[in-house]
């Protein structure tokens, strides 16, 4: 079966606005998270999150397309651009025709659908903007995708809460894997940070109001982020063919559903996943160097995935790196899967793990050696992306070196 290689990557998020500048933060171990900024913001308890901050707009689309594409689209399509421009990839004719695009994404045009019920409900227009609509579906960014580079194939959103760019670059390696596709542009985004979109995560009481702490003992909860992660999935054969320069091979994924809690995670679904991918990648335990952590900052969450990864990876899960960068770019939600693909990319191609920040005190019940607060030059063959999403939807992904 066809080997599926990574030949391009793109992201906006609140530690850059492209692949060079997010992945300099990640080693200098800087923090993207502050204080938001946006209209009501002081009717919040929460004030804090990892948004892309003096970001414009009109920089990079003109004033029609603005009118149909809400922020999360924007941001996609951005890195979208990015990463096709780093695989030097054109679609026409028959590669056109058989390539396609898959993206995550949980809450859609969530900034579209707070402005609106503010001109209804708040302003009292009896009209709002045609576009409405189609700017605030969950697959407006995989369309505009497939639109602007000409991506014929198979096209569609996945959307599984936090789990959504997982499970959707998961499937675009299938695609590739089986041989249904040449090549797929896959990843996520997400934009929920306005009024509406924090104020309904205020009510989970599962949000810290000064910083994310991951694994630490004084955690006090998740900050939630904004962004996107694109890249490009690509037979190895028509990748060496052309002469791209390959940045990761995916080797395996697994899902899984631990079908007892909307909210409260399982560490027998996580493990499975964990255990899932391995075997899908014919991987040993002993083989990964790196997992790059759901790691939320929540005191369930955290303590789980620990445990988790005890159970799978036995007397190797001391000599495991394990880190969350969420504690840098905060918790994007949908689109937070393809931004933290990035730092496994980092790890295995350039041997530079990712910390985790704003670590302050040891948790025995998270006692895996979680990469606290500074970068680590590290040789890794081998990395694995954890995300487990409400509803309790686990994917995972494996990469190596190539």
């Amino acid at each position: 079966m066809p080997r599926v290689v990574i030949t391009g990557a793109g992201t906006v998020n609140a530690l850059g606005l492209n692949v060079p500048d997010t992945l300099e933060a990640m080693r200098e171990g800087r923090c993207g998270i502050g204080q938001l900024a946006f209209r009501d913001v002081e009717r919040l308890s929460i004030q804090i999150g990892a948004q892309v901050h003096d970001f414009q707009g009109e920089a990079y689309f003109n004033r029609q397309q603005l009118s149909l594409y809400d922020r999360f689209t924007q941001f996609t399509l951005i890195a979208a651009r990015e990463a096709l421009a780093q695989s030097g990839l054109a679609f026409t004719g028959d590669l056109a025709a058989r390539s396609g695009v898959i993206l995550g994404n949980s809450g859609g045009g969530m900034t579209t659908l707070d402005d609106n019920y503010r001109a209804v409900y708040e302003d009292g227009k009896n009209r709002v903007h045609p576009f409405v609509v189609p700017k605030l579906m969950n697959n407006a960014a995989a369309s505009h995708v497939s639109m602007e580079f000409n991506l014929k194939g198979p096209s569609f959103t996945v959307s599984t809460a936090c789990a959504s760019s997982n499970h959707a670059m998961s499937q675009a390696f299938q695609m590739v894997h089986g041989g249904l596709a040449p090549v797929m542009i896959t990843g996520g985004s997400e934009s929920m940070l306005c009024f509406g979109g924090v104020k309904a995560w205020e009510g989970l009481r599962v949000m810290s109001k000064d910083a994310c702490r991951p694994f630490s003992a004084n955690r006090n909860g998740m900050v939630q982020g904004e962004g996107a992660g694109v890249f490009v999935f690509e037979d190895y054969e028509h990748a060496r063919a052309r002469g791209a320069e390959i940045l990761a091979e995916v080797v395996g994924f697994a899902m899984t559903s631990d079908a007892s809690d909307i909210v409260t995670p399982s560490k027998n679904g996580a493990a499975r996943a964990m255990a899932g991918a391995l075997a899908d990648a014919r991987l040993n335990p002993e083989d990964v160097g790196y997992i790059n952590a759901h790691g939320t900052g929540t005191a369930a969450n955290d303590k789980t995935e620990c445990a988790a990864v005890a159970d799978v990876f036995g007397a190797h899960a001391d000599k495991l790196m394990m880190s969350s960068t969420k504690s840098m770019h905060g918790h994007c939600i949908g689109g937070t899967g393809a931004v933290e693909l990035l730092a496994c990319i980092m790890a295995v191609r350039d041997g530079v793990i990712a910390p985790t920040i704003s670590y302050q005190e040891p948790d025995p019940e998270c006692a895996l050696d979680v990469v606290p607060n500074e970068a680590r030059d590290a040789k890794v063959k081998v990395a694995l992306s954890n995300a487990f999403a409400f509803g309790g939807l686990n994917a995972v992904l494996a990469l190596r070196a190539v």
